[in-house]
């Protein structure tokens, strides 16, 4: 099976090699490359376009194309792109979630040895060239024997599964559905089973959140989940700024109810430079990033490849969205 056309952006991060390779898939005289701001050109493509593969979202002009059957976006947290419309229309969306599982699960023990080592502070005593310069450091754990939850058991999930249990922790996972237990997980807790994420926010010393945002997890951790936690807890947000929500986040951080967040992720971004966030108390803030991976494009290609390959084939797709990643907030 041919593809009428297929329409891809010029921005998309590959080299002449990889560029070659989905030439070679697709078909050259099949494949149109379009710069992702030149409207005109987009729209010209889209008349004929069976698929699409981009550097970001989509928008009203993909709902609209009328021959459009598969639309690839090229990044994770396809957020912006789970609109209702997408399943009235049939379309197939799918993204490019794990391509930087391991950088992000990084990310994320970062964040947790820092906050549990309380190192800022640690950080402003050198600065200040005070030896034992840090009350109560003799109270400080290490991150073996604690215990971790993870909410959201995807690419991102599971590769911080792995690594929280090489550091001895006591890993437990939270997730959509009832699949066997990922390497690493001790307990997995699963919405399809009727099961909550109170037992691990009771539990954890570390909460990880690491799951996509949709209607289903907006506000997932709000005042009264913060409250079950221990006040000896730390949490980390690298899944999107709205699972949590900001006001109780400062409320709990301000009133010593929980220990220490590490946000990757915030509700508005760039975070404005008036939001309390950036004077709170045992907050650390990075801005939406994460750490370059060597093969970051080859695995972002591989994706695209096996899913030509069983669109093809009218196999299930991989990182295709469904009706449960809808946001309509």
């Amino acid at each position: 099976m041919s593809e009428r056309t297929v329409i891809a952006h010029r921005e998309l991060p590959f080299d002449a090699e990889q560029w070659a390779r989905l030439r070679a898939a697709i078909g050259a005289d099949r494949l149109i490359t379009v710069p992702q701001q030149d409207g005109d050109a987009v729209g010209e493509a889209l008349r004929d376009a069976e698929i699409a593969i981009l550097t970001g979202d989509l928008d009203e002009r993909f709902l609209a194309a009328p021959g459009l059957r598969w639309v690839h976006c090229d990044h994770a947290g396809l957020t912006k792109s789970a609109r209702p419309g997408v399943f009235e229309k049939g379309l197939i969306v799918t993204g490019s979630a794990g391509r930087s599982g391991p950088a992000l699960a990084e990310h994320a023990i970062m964040f947790m040895l820092l906050l549990c080592s309380n190192y800022p502070a640690f950080y402003e005593a050198q600065k200040g060239r005070r030896w034992r310069g840090v009350p109560g450091m003799e109270q400080l754990r290490a991150l073996y024997g604690r215990t971790i939850g993870i909410l959201g058991m995807g690419h991102t999930g599971t590769e911080l599964a792995v690594r929280a249990k090489a550091f001895g922790m006591h890993v437990l996972g939270y997730r959509r559905r009832d699949l066997p237990l990922p390497l690493g997980v001790d307990r997995m807790y699963c919405s399809d089973r009727g099961e909550t994420i109170r037992p691990i926010l009771e539990q954890c010393d570390v909460l990880a959140l690491v799951l996509n945002l949709s209607d289903a997890t907006y506000r997932l951790i709000g005042r009264d989940e913060l409250a079950r936690m221990k006040p000896s807890a730390i949490l980390v947000n690298l899944s999107r700024g709205g699972v949590c929500d900001e006001s109780a986040l400062i409320e709990a951080l301000e009133n010593g109810r929980l220990a220490g967040a590490g946000l990757d992720v915030t509700e508005t971004e760039p975070l404005p430079s008036s939001s309390p966030l950036w004077t709170t108390r045992n907050v650390l803030i990075t801005p939406h990033f994460t750490p370059a991976m060597p093969d970051k494009s080859e695995r972002s290609l591989a994706v695209i490849l096996d899913n030509l390959q069983r669109f093809r084939e009218g196999r299930p797709m991989r990182n295709q969205i469904t009706k449960d990643d809808v946001f309509t907030h």
